[in-house]
Parts: structure tokens; C-alpha cells; sequence
């Protein structure tokens, strides 16, 4: 199954060969399409800090991805957010000036900056993980930016007895299941520039929150926030008014996209996966799949993608698209087959 593109989405662009080092400005979209070669180019002379262990070790299960592939294309990402790091502290710098002697300007000092935060968005099993501890590594390598923190969203979900007390075991992923106002909190504070703030940690292995666990972020200068939902608008309050959202706290924001039977498969491959690994220790959430035949867990996966993940992506995930910096779509092997950059 395949997703329809709408009006404001990059896939309304043909996707033809390009020249080599050229960009083009898609008609009816706001992004500018780039082909591999293009935005390879980009990464200019920036350096490949990783090794090839280093690319093992990030790498999420069934994500194919070598060093190869982070130097064509997550170099350039790791460009071009050193930029807008470096640009977004400049025009900080002049709002400081304009409010000089008003009594709150000084934000310029260097132990003062206010964290750059990059939200990162898209399916299950499209390699959104992977791209956030990519970045993560790669941002940290820069000088000007050393200190670089990676939240995901769901150490935000609500406990298992929370979602069972509400009937909503079988919709985790979907909106309602966070707790949509800490994590909005939390992502306040740190850009408010709080000295320490928590958050709760969550065990994929026993599938919750681990109670009294939580990581402490102490003010960096990049907060990368990954999750399945993070680029979701702020939704009316019971009073009818709208509050910022999540979203609106972000300096940049990335949407990892593919096609949707691509990440079906995907899915379905890590799944079976897990089954032969995870599933098996005794304390996984899971293990119970693991007493199934091969074919028995898989058709078991393939009802969770169509009843939950599914639904969830074309209903919830796959709409925000449209509000991202930059849509990094991926090919059948997992590589970024193209890019869109938001035209400023």
C-alpha cells in the first residue's frame, strides 16, 4: 500500500534524474528537492568523525546503514545543522540587542544560550532512531556545539496500568497514550534553560515505564527529541483555547519518510527478528511470541501493523510531514533516495 501525496507534500514533486550539484524549487510545495548527488555535494569537505564500529554500534536492528551512507548523506544534515546553530544564536544576539537597557537583555552570554532543539519524526521501524543517534554522535563532534542529549518520546507514554485502566493497550503509539503535557513540560524547561531536568525512561524490553528511572538533562547545547508524534500541532485545551504544542519549542525539525509497504516490511523483518532474540529472555514483555512458529509470529506482527501502526501512521504521523525542515525519504534498502529542505 502506498501513501497518497496531498497538496503541500514533497512526493507532489516528480522525482526525474537531476544534474549532479542541483537543487530544484518544486512548484506547488514549500521544500527544495535535492537527489542524492545534490545533497551529498553539500557535506563539502566536513569530516567523517565515526568509524565503522561506531555506525555498527548506532544503528537500530535492520537498519542497513554504513559509513558510506553517513558520509553522503548524514554529513551534510550534520552541516547544515552546525549553520543554523550558529545562525539562530546569531539572531539571538540581535533580539539581545534590540532589548538593551530594557532590564532583560544578557541572553548573549555564553553559559546563558538557550539549547538548539531538533525534533525528529516518523513511522515505526523507519529508521527514525537510528537517524537520531546519528545525529546525536555527529553533532557532538562539532566544537561549537559539544554537549548533545537525545529524549524519546516514549518515556512520556503512560504506564500499562494507566493505558489498561483506559482501554488504550491496543492505541500505545497514538497520541492519547503520552502524557502530552509532561513532555511538552519537559521540553519547556529545557528550553527555558533550567539547569537539570528529568524525564521518565522507558523499557522496550518490558514494555513500560521503569519506575523511579529517569535521565537527567543538564542544560545542552542540542536537545534532539525522537518520537513517533513529536511534530503534532498543540491541541485545543477544554476550554477551547490553543497552547503551544510540542512542536513549537523546536529550532528545526526532521521527518524520516519511506513508502509505506517498505515499512511494512521493514517492520515485519525486525519483528522476526526480535523473535529470534529478545523475545526469548525471560523477561520481555514478549517472550510469549516466542513459543510460536516462525509463520505464527509473523501473522501476529502483520495484525499488529494493520490494526495499530498502520492507522496510526496514516492518521497521525504520516499528516505531519508537511511540517517538517527537512523529509529524508528512504529506498526499498533503507538509503535516503532524496531530500527536501524547507525553503526559508
Amino acid at each position: 500500500m502506498s501513501i497518497s501525496p496531498d497538496a503541500t507534500s514533497p512526493d507532489t514533486a516528480a522525482h526525474s534524474p537531476t544534474p549532479p550539484v542541483a537543487a530544484r524549487r518544486t512548484e506547488g510545495t514549500p521544500y527544495v528537492d535535492l537527489d542524492r548527488a545534490a545533497w551529498s555535494a553539500l557535506r563539502e569537505r566536513t569530516p567523517l568523525p565515526l568509524t565503522a564500529d561506531e555506525v555498527e554500534r548506532l544503528r537500530g536492528l535492520g537498519d542497513m546503514i554504513d559509513l558510506d551512507e553517513v558520509r553522503e548523506m548524514y554529513l551534510p544534515i550534520s552541516r547544515l545543522l552546525n549553520l543554523y546553530v550558529a545562525a539562530v544564536h546569531s539572531l539571538r544576539g540581535v533580539v539581545d540587542t534590540f532589548l538593551r537597557g530594557t532590564g532583560v537583555d544578557g541572553r548573549g552570554d555564553e553559559a546563558d544560550r538557550t539549547p538548539f532543539v531538533i525534533g525528529i519524526a516518523g513511522s515505526v521501524a523507519v529508521g527514525k532512531s537510528t537517524t537520531a543517534r546519528l545525529l546525536r554522535e555527529l553533532l557532538a563532534r562539532w566544537p561549537e556545539h559539544p554537549r548533545v542529549e537525545l529524549v524519546t518520546t516514549d518515556g512520556f507514554l503512560l504506564p500499562n496500568a494507566e493505558l489498561e485502566r483506559r482501554g488504550l493497550m491496543a492505541r500505545k503509539g497514538f497520541p492519547e497514550s503520552y502524557d502530552r503535557r509532561a513532555l511538552t513540560r519537559f521540553v519547556a524547561d529545557v528550553k527555558s534553560g533550567r539547569t537539570e531536568v528529568t524525564a521518565p525512561v522507558y523499557s522496550h524490553l518490558v514494555y513500560d515505564i521503569v519506575p523511579g528511572e529517569v535521565l537527567t538533562v543538564r542544560r545542552p547545547d542540542i536537545l534532539i527529541v525522537e518520537g513517533l508524534n513529536v511534530l503534532q500541532p498543540a491541541a485545543p485545551g477544554g476550554d477551547g483555547r490553543i497552547r503551544m504544542g510540542l512542536a513549537d519549542y523546536f529550532d528545526f525539525s526532521i521527518y524520516v519518510d519511506a513508502r509505506t509497504d517498505d515499512i511494512e516490511r521493514w517492520y515485519l523483518e525486525r519483528f522476526r527478528k526480535l523473535w529470534q532474540t529478545a523475545f526469548t529472555d525471560p523477561d520481555s514483555y514478549f517472550r510469549r511470541f516466542a513459543e510460536l512458529s516462525q509463520a505464527e509470529a509473523l501473522a501476529q506482527a502483520r495484525t499488529f501493523w494493520r490494526r495499530i501502526n498502520l492507522p496510526n501512521l496514516l492518521e497521525n504521523v504520516l499528516p505531519t510531514r508537511p511540517r517538517a525542515t527537512l523529509v529524508l525519504r528512504k529506498s526499498a534498502d533503507h538509503s535516503i533516495e532524496r531530500v527536501w529542505l524547507r525553503k526559508l
